[in-house]
């Protein structure tokens, strides 16, 4: 019988201590079906570890409420920090089965294939950012796991383990089901099958195969940080037509004769999303003093409160850097018939990080594909996505900050930074280009908006979320 080494859980600790010191995140899988020593080998790890930075996720079919939220949010909100590690004890692969075996929000997602779309999508970002993923799937001899059941079902105080078994996803179609989701992902991060059938064996696999993996971790986390390159790759003399357009006609008192009664449809709208369960975000990006806040407060105006929020998002705290630059966004989106308002967003990695250098060259070039994928799986699950960019020309904008200035109760709205974006003005017309052509999508389209005209700039918003909302409801889309 072949004993667990200690020296080779010694050696784990040690590198998983180097890891937290380097700031790499760790998510280690643990799958399988029932009874295959998924907690046992999973305990074992968990013990050797140091419980100040490891956390443990055990995926359980959703209840109705976690069904009311997108299908990896669970998995967002539980993913290590940097130099963290979690242990997930069943997955997104194990979730994937149940969803489709069960039918899972059947009326939502027509295609359950579509969740792979979102598992490899999901992966791979976090490989990309230095998330070292390491998963293991495990098999036990047939007759002993057949024993343990039968031990567990005799005991009355584990006999509801027993029962969970039974309920859970059948075991041919768990096994048939694993092969080809392994197989998807095998080449973003590999799979180790290892046997239960002797605890010793199994453990000393399962160590040798994650000291393997984090010391490569260690040393690509070295070369990677040597060759950090930090550029925004910008054009000389750059010039678009794109944001040419600045000013839409609308006088006050058309303004005034339309803006009740669209707001009236907003809130009608607002409660015909609830009643069908489908969530809503609306994105604004734009220039600064482009009238954002101005635009969604006429949004909200009418609104019912228990049914939205309003995220303005500043510069990431020292918290949300320690984690994907996703993470703040992928956990605070929308349950099921609610709005999420995001003034400003995800967006800010190829805007204000591209410019101000904040983010690596490989970092924001990246990033465009991982908010398509992002935004392709919120649209999966029923999701609307609506994004406007408000755009004003260089001199309005200058009589905007001139105005806030001497104007006190709107002196809080001008800050030294706006000066110096506004120094960066080609800079952000080209990073604004850049996301437009690479992130206008048939699932979350961008609206560019003409905001000179504040009037017109909101009656546009409205009148687009209008018909929106309009065309998924009823499949009619209203020019409004």
């Amino acid at each position: 019988m072949t004993k667990v080494d200690e020296a080779l859980a010694l050696k784990t600790a040690e590198l998983v201590r180097q890891t937290h010191e380097a700031g790499i995140p760790v998510m280690v899988v643990f799958e399988g079906i029932p009874a295959s020593g998924k907690s046992r080998l999973s305990n074992e790890l968990l013990l050797t570890l140091d419980a100040k930075y490891t956390n443990f996720y055990a995926t359980q079919r959703p209840d109705s409420e976690l069904l009311r939220y997108p299908f990896l949010y669970p998995y967002w909100k539980n993913i290590p920090n940097k130099g963290g590690v979690t242990l997930f004890f069943r997955s997104w692969y194990a979730q994937k089965l149940d969803y489709e075996i069960h039918e899972l929000k059947k009326d939502i997602i027509k295609d359950y294939d579509l969740l792979m779309q979102e598992i490899v999508g999901f992966e791979s970002m976090l490989k990309e950012d230095g998330y070292e993923i390491i998963k293991f799937y495990l098999s036990v001899n047939e007759q002993k796991r057949l024993e343990h059941i039968q031990q567990t079902k005799k005991n009355p105080l584990t006999r509801w383990k027993a029962q969970e078994y039974e309920t859970g996803i059948p075991t041919k179609d768990y096994q048939e089901g694993m092969i080809d989701l392994m197989k998807a992902t095998e080449e973003i991060s590999p799979w180790t099958h290892i046997d239960y059938t002797e605890r010793g064996k199994a453990a000393n696999e399962m160590y040798e195969t994650i000291i393997k993996r984090l010391e490569k971790a260690l040393k690509e986390k070295k070369k990677k940080t040597e060759h950090r390159k930090v550029d925004g790759a910008f054009t000389e003399d750059f010039s678009t037509d794109m944001f040419d357009d600045t000013s839409d006609d609308m006088s006050k008192a058309e303004y005034k004769e339309l803006l009740p009664k669209l707001q009236n449809r907003i809130r009608e709208l607002q409660y015909a999303l609830y009643q069908e369960k489908i969530p809503m975000m609306l994105v604004y990006e734009g220039m600064d003093a482009a009238g954002k806040g101005g635009n969604i407060k006429r949004v909200r105006e009418s609104l019912d409160p228990t049914g939205y929020e309003v995220n303005a998002i500043s510069a990431p705290t020292e918290t949300e850097l320690s984690y994907h630059y996703l993470w703040r966004f992928a956990t605070d989106v929308p349950r099921t018939g609610h709005i999420e308002i995001f003034d400003r967003s995800w967006y800010g990695r190829v805007l204000v990080e591209r410019v101000e250098g904040f983010a690596s060259t490989d970092e924001w070039q990246r990033a465009y594909d991982e908010i398509n994928k992002f935004e392709r799986a919120l649209t999966i699950e029923g999701s609307i996505v609506i994004k406007f960019f408000l755009v004003l020309d260089k001199d309005e904008q200058l009589k905007r900050f001139e105005e806030r200035q001497v104007t006190p109760e709107k002196q809080w709205k001008i800050t030294d930074e706006d000066w110096r974006n506004r120094e960066k003005w080609d800079l952000y017309l080209e990073a604004s280009k850049d996301m437009i052509d690479k992130t206008s999508t048939d699932d979350a389209p961008w609206v560019i908006i003409p905001a000179n005209n504040k009037r017109a700039a909101r009656i546009k918003a409205l009148k687009t979320i209008i018909t929106a909302c309009e065309e998924r409801l009823w499949g009619v889309k209203k020019l409004w």
